[in-house]
């Protein structure tokens, strides 16, 4: 039985990725700060009990060194990260220090106990910023503009430099936005669902916005989490960047969310103070290599994944059953295409 630590195992990814590693006949380890916190994924799920959960401080190499001691892992999957880009604004020192420190952390455990452990980092298309050149691929020049971007960027590198140099099995996933019933309520496509549902049975509601005049890469979770699995198993060690390939104007996804719940669109209220500081107009990334080395399989176009999300999220929406016969009627179409 191959054995893989997850740490993030709290977020959707985390709780999707362990999902897909006992399906395969993995024994699955989760790193957590607190050994009581509530996994609402892997419970969502149903694989809490399937999962075994040890306390670690990403902070302390010997920390992880104790943990690869004890399980003696075949793959590890670092997820964790201070994820925010709005929240890296704010305590910037803090986001690089973790999101830099912990990867090197777990570099340095394996290159000391066994450097046939395989190291998946998790990364973002962030960390490219303002490209001149679209599509995104792997050897895109990267242009930073947040101290998150700029944390994940220089993990990035770090792995770059210890598979080199040490012959390690380490590789990065860049991946582009990915959503999912289980993402955080702090997120925009998460958020709006949320909050629109909601306006559909208080008409005093109003959604308020940042700037909707930008383009994103969006993707679907449960997918992604097979192109992680899929570079682990890869002979040689390779950065990917998986995403969809297009991308989609935030309006639109606004729009057709409005839409799709049957509500007015003069209720989207743009706020100056929820914009970034800095932003992207555009980004898209290239997914090909992932696609022909892989085998990695995305077809979902992300209109269709907005249904879902809408349909899932409605279900487990107590006091928005009575959306469900409306929407069962089926998908009353894109708006935007």
């Amino acid at each position: 039985m191959k054995v893989a630590i997850i740490t993030g195992i709290s977020g959707q990814d985390g709780a999707y990725l362990a999902q897909l590693l006992l399906s395969k006949g993995y024994k699955v380890v989760g790193v957590v700060r607190d050994l009581n916190r509530k996994l609402h994924g892997l419970e969502y799920l149903g694989i809490r009990d399937q999962v075994t959960l040890e306390l670690c401080d990403l902070w302390e190499q010997a920390s992880i060194l104790r943990l690869l001691v004890k399980y003696k892992p075949d793959e590890i999957y670092n997820l964790a990260a201070q994820s925010s880009v709005g929240l890296s604004f704010e305590y910037p020192i803090e986001t690089i220090k973790f999101n830099f420190v912990s990867v090197l952390n777990f570099l340095e455990a394996i290159r000391l106990h066994d450097k046939n452990t395989r190291f998946y980092q998790a990364s973002s298309s962030e960390m490219y910023g303002m490209v001149s050149d679209l599509p995104v691929r792997i050897n895109s020049p990267m242009h930073p503009l947040s101290p998150y971007a700029i944390s994940k960027a220089s993990a990035f590198w770090m792995i770059v430099n210890y598979r080199e140099a040490y012959k390690l099995h380490c590789c990065t996933g860049v991946l582009f936005n990915h959503e999912s019933y289980l993402r955080s309520s702090n997120f925009f496509v998460k958020k709006v669902i949320v909050e629109a549902i909601k306006m559909t049975s208080n008409p005093d509601m109003v959604l308020r916005v940042g700037n909707l005049h930008v383009r994103r890469d969006f993707g679907y979770s449960p997918k992604y989490v097979e192109a992680m699995w899929l570079m682990q198993q890869n002979p040689v060690a390779k950065d990917y960047v998986i995403c969809s390939g297009t991308s989609i104007l935030l309006e639109d996804i606004v729009h057709h969310i409005f839409h799709r719940l049957g509500l007015d669109t003069g209720k989207i209220v743009v706020d100056k103070n929820l914009s970034r500081l800095t932003d992207i107009e555009d980004i898209y990334g290239d997914n090909r290599e992932a696609v022909s080395d892989l085998g990695w399989d995305y077809n979902l176009d992300f209109y269709q994944v907005l249904d879902m999300l809408i349909d899932e999220e409605i279900r487990n929406t107590p006091d928005a059953q009575h959306l469900a016969a409306r929407l069962s009627e089926g998908p009353a179409g894109h708006f935007f295409h």
